[in-house]
């Protein structure tokens, strides 16, 4: 979705140097598309970095002392309130991320762009619910063999606090939409502007790949989960095996106990869901990605069909993803957006 920012998690203070012997950074990259639909938001995390990086917090005791902190409003953007510790628990975030400098002016700076950006998300509505960023946070405990709990517990001891991330999570989820609405409103391209891409490319629509996929859940609830996962891995793993059509999935899936079948439909490649697209990509048609762990249980998707389609929406949604690629993390739009929205903000610092 789209990348709207990352954070690099790592560690300071006595473990730092430890900490990177062993590996360079542990990566968060948070996307986003234009649509509501779970792909959502993703990601992409070094699995084993930032394990080790919470390994070390816990080798070398906590960041924070365990007494409760005295809080103070410290600044007031456009009405809303940014305390001194919603400031320490940034500047313990930045820390992680080995980020150098004046951690506390930097701090500060992130915060008060934030707070802008949310109070703008939030005028026009583009703010993403708790269920959203909770399910992004509960993909990012899974994808580190994790628990809600465990990843939680991590973050309150290396003094960040789970809230806190979650916030940030939610900025940069919510921020896209804002600047979608504003610069393309989450339309169709217009005719015009599908075919003045086309001239630029002499004339010719571009191509991509348009899968028909269908997805697979083998549900494990959350009270059962220690119990019953390793179960389900298996079972998941066993169909997989005994798969032979997307026609028949249905029907298998009957003698199953607690298992979803749901068909996806066309999805062209540009749009694949972050987190299942290498899988996709390297998958046959007729044949089952591996299985994934995720929220819901024990997954895996199956590729009905795959096939090279140059029509006005295989052209549209190339467009559209070269476009996002071109402008990375930061879109010309979103910098403009942005200064504007500074320009009028009534900042307060106490």
């Amino acid at each position: 979705m789209f990348v709207s920012s990352f954070c690099q998690i790592t560690m300071g203070f006595t473990a730092k140097r430890e900490f990177a012997k062993m590996t360079a950074y542990a990566g968060v990259r948070i996307q986003t598309m234009k649509s509501d639909q779970p792909r959502l938001r993703y990601f992409t995390v070094a699995k084993s970095a930032i394990i080790m990086a919470f390994a070390l917090v816990f080798a070398h005791g906590p960041l924070v002392s365990t007494a409760a902190l005295a809080s103070s409003i410290a600044i007031i953007v456009n009405g809303d309130a940014i305390t001194t510790i919603d400031i320490d628990k940034r500047v313990k975030l930045l820390r992680l991320q080995r980020t150098g400098g004046n951690l506390k002016a930097k701090a500060k700076e992130q915060l008060v762009e934030e707070a802008i950006k949310m109070d703008e998300a939030k005028r026009l509505r583009a703010t993403v619910s708790d269920a959203q960023v909770n399910q992004s946070f509960a993909r990012f405990a899974s994808s580190n063999k994790m628990s809600v709990k465990q990843m939680s517990n991590m973050l309150n001891q290396a003094g960040v606090g789970a809230s806190h991330f979650k916030e940030f999570i939610r900025v940069q989820m919510s921020w896209p939409r804002v600047v979608n609405a504003r610069f393309n409103s989450g339309g169709r391209m217009s005719t015009e502007d599908l075919v003045s891409k086309m001239l630029e490319r002499g004339g010719e629509k571009p191509t991509t790949t348009e899968y028909i996929l269908q997805q697979v859940v083998f549900v494990v609830p959350a009270s059962k989960r220690k119990a019953i996962l390793g179960t389900r891995k298996r079972e998941a793993e066993a169909m997989r095996g005994r798969f032979v059509s997307c026609n028949n999935t249905r029907e298998f899936a009957k003698g199953l106990k607690d298992v979803s079948v749901r068909e996806l439909g066309r999805i062209m490649q540009p749009a694949l869901p972050g987190e299942w697209k290498k899988h996709i990509e390297n998958t046959a048609e007729g044949k089952t990605t591996p299985i994934r762990v995720t929220n819901r249980g024990v997954e895996f998707l199956a590729v009905c069909s795959s096939k090279q389609v140059s029509d006005d929406l295989a052209a549209e949604m190339v467009f559209r993803s070269e476009a996002a690629s071109a402008a990375g993390g930061d879109s010309a739009n979103s910098k403009k957006y942005l200064k504007e929205l500074t320009g009028r903000a009534r900042v307060s610092y106490k």
